[in-house]
């Protein structure tokens, strides 16, 4: 009996294994509770426990339970009898085979267990138990994987040119149409294929219940581009416009004429004059400003709030040459570009500041979110979108450019905006660049070269929001700008605009496809994405750069960083007085410039912002914060100048403000100019001054070049000259230079610049009635200047002079008191002229 016991006990191990392997996967059941199987074992164990018995007491998995000699013939048939589990390993399938399992029946003494594998979760992110995505169920049957492989080369298209009249200001009143307002856009086949559309917003809809943050993950794995990014800059938007930039040859941040030379050159006077709209935090003006620097100025409006201009984070460029206006009521204005008034306010702001001519290019980027809308994106937006437009063709001067964010485009609203442009422009395109999401609508109207006279349509589109303000939370609304027979009869423009939109569809139709099967597997990714974005930063001119905030360096260690290896020394050099002894000085007029002085003599180093600090140039040197103070210079600036009390006005109701007075410039926000000629560094400092000075803001101290005169033309400064009552002064008039913007100030003295270097002089000749240099060592004449005759900033302040109008200098009739010893007016203009007869 013992032996017998043995036996039965060996057996039952193993076999126990199985049948709490058993009893867990039939308990799981939906079709029969737990206790069910509970029950049975219970009834079955109070039989007798002999071998036969015992087999009833286990739970089997079918009609019958196997017994051990055909578990393994059970295990052939379950492998042989269907490749539908082919995927799982062996030892899976023979545990399986060995609990009885048979495909298409249940495991359990009944065959109560599920039939079916159960599948893998499906839960993901933070969405509800159970909760199954509409659109993620099925197929959309697009096949996204015949996509072209990514590239930084990109393909540039514009629209035929425009060949039809351009229409009068009677004619386009007669254009506008009022109608019901529609809210839907899956009818609008006009410009655009009827099923190509619906696809679209099918595709579109997949996405609406998803969660945003595993949108944004299978997105950000699905686009060959994404990891673009910012690079340096302050966000997305900059490399957007940097990658726009190059694909249009750089027509904005370095336009050319017909001819293909560039209109606005460094070293020209003329500054690169663009405007921001709708736009902020203003990464467009960051990258315009970090390629162009102190030679553009920029000036922008968008809404106050949230989305305003984040000047304090460009940090890859100087915010100092950007102005933000906020139409009616300037700096304290709402932003807000749909209101009318704004547009006016903007519009005379930017012409008063660019002499009338407007800006060289505009850059427009408004949008707003449409949580939950975005299918009637253009709908939504269509009022944004004119006013943009408006604003272009207010503010840009004629042969300028354009650049404008449009979404969707299959509204004959939206596509007669378009067609208002491609009258109004030389030549215009839509542009979706690499670092364009491919997904989104989002696409680039960029037009080339704005023709003159188009005054009747900025007008008609003034009357047209003037209209959309009216009608505004009313079901009534404007649905057309230009007839849709009139579009339509230019078929080079319909013809393009549907083939334009049809890609377009095609495109992200195919995109959204992708970001739904990288949705659904985890697994997928772009591989190239780091080659790519290598790649198009070296196309672009991008360096491949961190961003990082400019680090703060003190002023003294700053300075010795700008000036290199030069003497330290040549900066405290004082100027020889200009007296009886020293007059011969300049007896040749012609390599003379002079200045009139208002106060000591003092440089100024810019380390960005409000932090200017101030050195009077004597030993040692001890740079000093400029205190109680309100303006901006650039980081990496140093000036030689004055600080100014200029006045306004006489008597009580006099006015004063302090100003800076650049009398030289030695480094411009990184550009060292000591080496050029002192002509041409008081030309770039005047195009500073202009990039700098905010007239937007009348509490900031201005700062100004100073006015330079030829010492020939001597005479020109004393016609400014004039007596004037100041406060503070006793009611005795005192000697007042009024400057070229009106305001004056108490002069000190005349600073008088040697600007050729010695062995050369300049000299007229009378045969050909020019001037010409001329070597006093060499004898050599010439009419160019050679480059060793231009005298750098250590030579002009080395050798500067200075007369003091000091007490007993007689320079304006009205001074009475006269010092024989000391030289007057008429002493120095007689020399002159005795030394430069022409």
């Amino acid at each position: 009996m013992k032996r017998k016991a043995d036996f039965f006990s060996s057996v039952k191990k193993p076999r126990t294994q199985i049948e709490e392997l058993g009893l867990t996967l039939s308990s799981t059941s939906d079709d029969e509770p737990q206790s069910n199987s509970r029950v049975s074992q219970d009834t079955s164990s109070s039989d007798s426990d002999s071998g036969s018995d015992l087999g009833e007491n286990r739970p089997v998995f079918g009609s019958s339970a196997p017994s051990l000699q055909n578990v393994s013939e059970i295990m052939s048939n379950t492998e042989a009898s269907s490749s539908r589990y082919s995927m799982y390993n062996s030892v899976s399938q023979k545990l399986m085979a060995k609990m009885g399992f048979r495909e298409g029946e249940g495991l359990g003494k009944y065959g109560q267990g599920r039939k079916e594998i159960v599948e893998t979760s499906t839960q993901r992110g933070r969405r509800g138990l159970g909760l199954i995505l509409k659109g993620f169920e099925g197929d959309l049957n697009v096949d996204w994987q015949n996509e072209p492989e990514a590239s930084a080369i990109e393909e540039l298209e514009w629209f035929p040119e425009c060949t039809a009249e351009f229409p009068d200001a009677a004619e386009l009143r007669e254009w506008m149409t009022v109608g019901n307002r529609k809210m839907e856009i899956d009818d609008e086949t006009e410009f655009c294929k009827e099923d190509l559309l619906h696809k679209l917003l099918r595709c579109k809809s997949v996405f609406d219940e998803l969660e945003g943050e595993e949108m944004r993950r299978a997105r950000t794995r699905a686009n060959p581009y994404e990891t673009i990014r910012g690079a340096f800059f302050l966000n997305r938007a900059a490399m957007k416009m940097a990658n726009i930039d190059y694909v249009f040859d750089f027509m904005f941040t370095n336009p050319k004429d017909a001819s293909g030379k560039p209109l606005v050159k460094d070293w020209s006077p003329e500054l690169l004059y663009f405007a921001d709209v709708c736009a902020g935090p203003g990464g467009f003006s960051e990258y315009v400003l970090w390629r162009r620097r102190w030679h553009a100025k920029g000036f922008g409006m968008t809404l106050k709030g949230p989305n305003d201009f984040k000047l304090e984070d460009f940090f890859a460029a100087p915010s100092e040459l950007f102005e933000p206006y906020y139409g009616e009521g300037g700096v304290d204005g709402d932003g807000d570009i749909t209101r009318p008034e704004n547009i006016t306010a903007f519009r005379n702001f930017v012409l008063e500041n660019t002499d009338g001519k407007g800006v060289h290019f505009l850059m427009a980027d408004g949008g707003f979110s449409v949580e939950g809308q975005e299918n009637i994106q253009e709908i939504l937006s269509k009022q944004l979108l004119l006013c943009q437009f408006l604003t272009g063709l207010s503010i840009i001067r004629t042969g300028g450019h354009f650049l404008c964010k449009t979404f969707d485009l299959f509204t004959p609203f939206s596509v007669g905006l378009l067609y208002l442009l491609y009258c109004c422009f030389d030549r215009i395109s839509l542009f979706k660049p690499l670092t364009s999401r491919p997904a989104n609508s989002e696409r680039y109207m960029v037009c080339r070269g704005l023709k003159p006279r188009i005054d009747a349509v900025r007008d008609y589109l003034f009357n047209v929001n003037l209209k959309l303000n009216q009608l505004r939370n009313t079901d009534r609304d404007v649905n057309l700008v230009v007839p849709l027979d009139i579009m339509k009869t230019d078929v080079d423009f319909s013809d393009y605009m549907i083939q334009s939109n049809e890609r377009h569809c095609s495109t992200q139709i195919k995109a959204l496809a992708k970001i739904r099967s990288f949705v659904l597997d985890n697994n997928l990714s772009e591989p190239k994405q780091a080659d790519i974005r290598k790649e198009c930063l070296k196309l672009w001119g991008i360096p491949d750069q961190a961003r990082v905030a400019p680090f703060s360096s003190d002023p003294k260690s700053k300075f010795f960083e700008l000036i290199k290896d030069s003497d330290t020394e040549s900066f405290s050099f004082r100027p020889t007085a200009l007296t009886s002894k020293t007059i011969d000085k300049i007896h040749h007029v012609l390599d003379y410039r002079c200045m009139v002085g208002g106060g000591e003599q003092v440089f100024l180093l810019g380390l960005g912002k409000s932090q200017i600090y101030i050195w009077d140039g004597k030993p040692p040197l001890r740079w000093k914060k400029l205190e109680n103070f309100k303006t901006e210079l650039p980081r990496d600036t140093l000036l030689s100048a004055e600080i100014i009390q200029e006045l306004k006005g006489e008597g009580k109701a006099q006015r004063r403000i302090c100003s800076i007075h650049i009398l030289d410039a030695l480094i411009l926000n990184g550009t060292d100019i000591r080496d050029q000629h002192f002509n041409l560094r008081i030309q770039m400092a005047e195009k500073f001054v202009k990039a700098v000075s905010k007239l937007s803001r009348p509490d900031m101290n201005p700062i100004r070049v100073k006015d330079v005169y030829r010492l020939e033309e001597m005479e020109k400064i004393f016609v400014r000259l004039e007596m004037k009552l100041t406060k503070s002064s006793g009611g005795m008039p005192r000697l007042s230079y009024t400057g070229r913007d009106d305001r004056h100030f108490l002069p000190t003295g005349l600073y008088i610049i040697k600007t050729v270097n010695d062995p050369w002089t300049m000299a007229y000749s009378k045969t050909s009635k020019r001037k010409f240099f001329y070597n006093k060592l060499t004898t050599k004449s010439t009419y160019d200047m050679p480059s060793d005759a231009i005298a750098s900033f250590n030579s002009c302040h080395f050798e500067r002079l200075f007369w003091a109008w000091e007490e007993g200098v007689k320079v304006h009739d009205s001074q009475s008191r006269i010092d024989s010893d000391k030289l007057s007016k008429e002493d120095v203009l007689s020399f002159i002229r005795k030394h430069y007869q022409l």
